[in-house]
């Protein structure tokens, strides 16, 4: 596992981006995450600008005992919610799988209850990442 950015963590993968999509959504099944939204990047570039855009998608991951918790030590923490993963194509050919830094988003919030919720979201997350 990487940190290329200081809110994120992730990996590139040898697989074709269809591939990485679905290996990601069953990475994130098996650790308890649903997918609560969805992004189609590239679509919405094609549709909106009339641009060209390499596949790109944005999952929305939610873990629901883990999100129900947060949400009743923090209402407001719905504001960060849910955990965005993404997946994309890289020019060489290669396919990058990234996750939001918990952690780090959750930081804002100040709440030391938060803040173990957040690192049990980020283990599970990096063991999702790790397993694809």
């Amino acid at each position: 596992m990487d940190q290329t950015c200081n809110y994120g963590f992730g990996r590139t993968l040898d697989i074709p981006y269809d591939e990485a999509v679905a290996l990601t959504r069953a990475a994130l099944k098996k650790q308890g995450f649903g997918i609560m939204s969805e992004i189609d990047v590239r679509a919405r570039m094609a549709e909106n600008l009339g641009v060209d855009f390499p596949p790109y998608i944005i999952l929305g991951a939610c873990n629901p005992p883990l999100a129900h918790r947060v949400l009743s030590v923090e209402p407001n923490i719905g504001l960060l919610l849910p955990c965005n993963v993404i997946v994309y194509s890289q020019n060489d050919g290669q396919t990058r799988v990234m996750a939001m830094d918990p952690v780090v988003a959750l930081e804002l919030v100040a709440n030391p209850r938060v803040d173990e919720i957040s690192c049990q979201v980020k283990s599970l997350l990096e063991k999702a990442l790790l397993s694809i």
